[in-house]
């Protein structure tokens, strides 16, 4: 019979469940973490596991977050594990699962983050890290600025000592510990956006300028943000999942969490108020984030988000199967090649063409089971950060973007749904609502989509890609969506 998790049935675990080597009793807060979701449990939470593990810096243990729904869910179903998390890497041949004790604690989520901002009046927390996805930066996905009329940012600006958003909440803390002489926390974000910490100082400084404008000069000056990568492939749980940890392992877990073996973590050194020594267990720091983030997002997200529309219109469900597909892997492949990897700036050591050779490798690891739905949701926020800019800076090079505009033709394609292995993926994206109906009518009129302003901004006017994005979305719908990657592959498609 499969053992429930949490603190007093640890010892009595499979003794092939690795487990905290640590009393939970010595470890003391120090990091207060904002969206405790998955990746964040796969990631952050692992490699502080390993360094108290390790004897390291125990008082930096995570006291969990959230605004959202989601996070209450997180938190209900955490607490009666002790905040426990058992972490199953997969790869063929070799499931390893562990325990991990780096949470020890999670503040009672609340509508207007009022149980946040007492929280960080503990002067032990000087680190606040944030995992709130891209879409949750309040920024105009078309120019990457801060965006001061996001009804979030309004209501957090007229009701300053009650907000509901996160930029809000860390703004009412930064506000209090400055009048309590504390010293200010650090702001990490652990988001895939480019320059994320510049994104987040810009979101609570934006915040402030609308009604304190002192206290956003002194966060402008004062707060530190630094930069970040952060990289593993960590699908959604669900039953198949729970089911999963059951039988291989003997652990009823209420929210366990898979994900491939892999991991990586770039950080900038800016923490003025101290910080753990994650270099011992293997996190980069260095001054140049920029060139790594970089990488990243438009190799392996723009892979992703390149993957997802075509596999959904086929019916593919899972990461690898898409993988397994001769047509859409030479697609994926042609597109990196030729494209994207041609745009990404060189970066120190490391080989970009055997870069993506290993992210292929891990986009097709049957064990991770990483689903084809979970790739192309939020696509309004994750186009304009992982797809466009390649998209650019090839245009501003004079260099053919036929693959590129294809992408984004088959993102509108399946917005419009009824693909052609059956139904797409359900639109999982909070503009739904207008995306639809304008992927709809471009059918007939391909502006009804490029003139979806705030996505697609100035390439709605860039006539190469204008010429490209209409050719490949007749041919989406005229001739299907394996005779149209076809005619991308033999070279047709750009004629």
């Amino acid at each position: 019979m499969a053992q429930p998790l949490s603190l007093s049935t640890l010892p009595s675990l499979p003794a092939a469940i690795d487990r905290p080597t640590y009393e939970r009793g010595s470890l003391r807060p120090g990091i207060l973490h904002i969206g405790v979701g998955n990746f964040h449990r796969a990631h952050q939470a692992v490699y502080l596991d390993d360094l108290f593990r390790a004897g390291r810096d125990r008082d930096w243990a995570l006291i969990g977050a959230g605004v959202r729904s989601g996070d209450q869910a997180m938190r209900d179903a955490l607490a009666p594990q002790d905040w426990l998390t058992t972490v199953v890497e997969l790869e063929p041949g070799a499931h390893r699962a562990r325990v991990t004790g780096s949470m020890v604690d999670f503040v009672p989520v609340r509508e207007d983050g009022r149980a946040i901002v007492e929280a960080l009046d503990d002067p032990r927390l000087r680190i606040v890290s944030l995992t709130v996805t891209e879409g949750g930066y309040c920024i105009d996905p078309a120019t990457g600025a801060f965006n001061p009329d996001h009804p979030e940012i309004r209501h957090d600006a007229a009701h300053p000592d009650s907000p509901k958003g996160v930029f809000g909440i860390l703004a009412a803390a930064l506000r209090r510990r400055r009048e309590q002489g504390v010293a200010p926390f650090t702001v990490m974000s652990c988001d895939n956006i480019p320059g994320n910490g510049h994104v987040a100082m810009n979101a609570v400084a934006g915040l402030l300028d609308l009604y304190d404008p002192a206290l956003a000069a002194f966060v402008r000056q004062e707060v530190a943000f630094p930069n970040s990568m952060v990289d593993r492939i960590t699908p959604a749980t669900s039953d198949r999942e729970r089911a999963m940890l059951e039988e291989r392992f003997g652990i009823r877990d209420n929210w366990p969490v898979f994900c491939e073996p892999f991991r990586q973590w770039v950080l900038e050194d800016r923490f003025p108020s101290g910080r753990p020594a994650l270099e011992e267990v293997g996190v980069t720091f260095t001054p140049d984030v920029a060139a790594y983030e970089l990488m990243k997002i438009r190799i392996l997200n723009g892979g992703h988000a390149a993957l997802a529309y075509p596999a959904g219109l086929l019916g593919i469900h899972f990461v690898h199967d898409a993988m397994a597909d001769p047509q859409v892997r030479a697609f994926l492949d042609k597109l990196e090649t030729q494209e994207i990897i041609p745009c990404v700036p060189p970066v120190p050591g490391v080989d970009l063409r055997a870069y993506y050779d290993l992210i292929a490798r891990r986009f097709s690891n049957p064990e991770v089971g990483d689903t084809i739905p979970r790739l192309a949701q939020d696509g309004s926020n994750r186009q304009p950060k992982f797809i466009l800019p390649s998209t650019r800076d090839r245009l501003k090079a004079g260099a053919d973007v036929t693959g590129l505009a294809l992408v984004s033709a088959l993102w509108c394609r399946s917005c419009a749904g009824n693909g052609d292995g059956g139904s797409p993926p359900r639109l999982d994206d909070p503009q739904a609502g207008r995306l639809i109906p304008a992927a709809r009518a471009a059918q007939h009129d391909p502006e009804a989509f490029l003139g979806l302003e705030d996505i697609f901004g100035d390439l709605a006017t860039a006539a190469p890609f204008r010429s490209r994005f209409e050719a490949a979305l007749r041919s989406l719908w005229q001739e299907g969506t394996r005779a149209t990657l076809q005619r991308y592959l033999d070279g047709s498609l750009s004629v």
